[in-house]
């Protein structure tokens, strides 16, 4: 029997921390997760989605606001006794005495083909680079962000108008899968982790909803793929007469312009035809599903008409 401590918070994190419970040959004998936060509309507390799971199959849990500096951590691990941890989207950077503490170290999945894109955002710089090829990787955690040895890699095929919400509910079930592949094999000593190859290391720092704002110089396809990251979350943004527009889906209309008449974030056709905007390539983007400031998500037929966009105006 293998003794896990499960170290995660989001809802993608779910998948892996059931499999584990299901799992006969695995004993679930901790989980750490963030604290309980305010969300919503009420600003009241809000558990993690992982504390929800851990409570409803009595799982022993901990909720440290610093996992570095929390004792009550270190006595957590000391009475779980585990054979290895398992880290899921934990949301922390994990000291050492934290990560080496089990008897055979603190395995983490990560949403990316490593080394590609180390960091907070894999899922996301993966679309907004326009990869047709992402995966998860699960390696053993080293003091250096998402360094460590790799003890599986499983990819997986995008499609152009797939959504980074849509990559991460798929990768989130790859990677549950994936652990259980390798996690038995490893401890058992059958399976020896590979170092990366640091040339070919990249890196996916953090996102800022600054980085959601709509270039209109930019080309289609680059336009496309940022709509496209961040749906669900922060949504790419605009402007129209000075109010805020989301995107949440578009697409890219064939071919090129052979007269532009107006400037990078002109309306060339609205109404019940929907919106279209020039971008900085002469090719133009078409709006399926967008959200005025202060209203619900809509066809932009439906936006179009409500605003009565004319011929020529200007997103952005």
């Amino acid at each position: 029997m293998i003794r896990v401590v499960f170290m995660g918070t989001p809802r993608f994190a779910i998948p892996t921390l059931q499999s584990i419970w299901n799992d006969e040959e695995m004993d679930l004998v901790g989980v750490i997760t963030q604290p309980d936060r305010r969300a919503g509309r009420g600003q009241k507390m809000q558990p993690p989605p992982i504390k929800k799971i851990a409570v409803e199959h009595g799982i022993p849990i901990i909720q440290p606001r610093s996992i570095g500096d929390d004792p009550a951590v270190r006595q957590f691990l000391k009475d779980s006794r585990p054979d290895v941890a398992v880290i899921v989207a934990f949301g922390q950077l994990l000291p050492a005495h934290v990560f080496d503490f089990p008897k055979y170290g603190t395995l983490n999945l990560h949403a990316s083909l490593l080394p590609r894109y180390r960091g907070a955002s894999p899922i996301v710089h993966a679309l907004l680079k326009g990869d047709q090829l992402t995966g998860v990787s699960i390696m053993r955690i080293k003091q250096r962000l998402d360094s460590g040895p790799i003890l599986g890699i499983e990819e997986l095929s995008v499609s152009s108008e797939v959504t980074a919400g849509e990559v991460e509910e798929i990768l989130a079930r790859v990677g549950a899968d994936l652990f259980l592949r390798v996690l038995h094999p490893y401890v058992f000593g059958q399976l020896v982790p590979e170092p990366q190859d640091e040339a070919l290391a990249s890196y996916a720092p953090a996102i800022q909803k600054a980085d959601a704002a709509v270039d209109w110089t930019c080309s289609a396809s680059r336009i496309h793929n940022l709509v496209r990251a961040f749906n669900p979350k922060p949504g790419a943004c605009t402007t129209l007469r000075g109010g805020l527009v989301k995107l949440w889906k578009t697409r890219i209309v064939p071919g090129m312009l052979s007269d532009v008449l107006h400037p990078p974030g002109s309306a060339t056709r609205s109404g019940t035809e929907g919106v279209r905007v020039i971008c900085g390539d002469q090719r133009m983007i078409e709006f399926i599903q967008v959200q005025p400031e202060n209203r619900r998500r809509m066809r932009a037929s439906q936006f179009a008409n409500g605003v009565r966009l004319q011929e020529g105006e200007v997103f952005g």
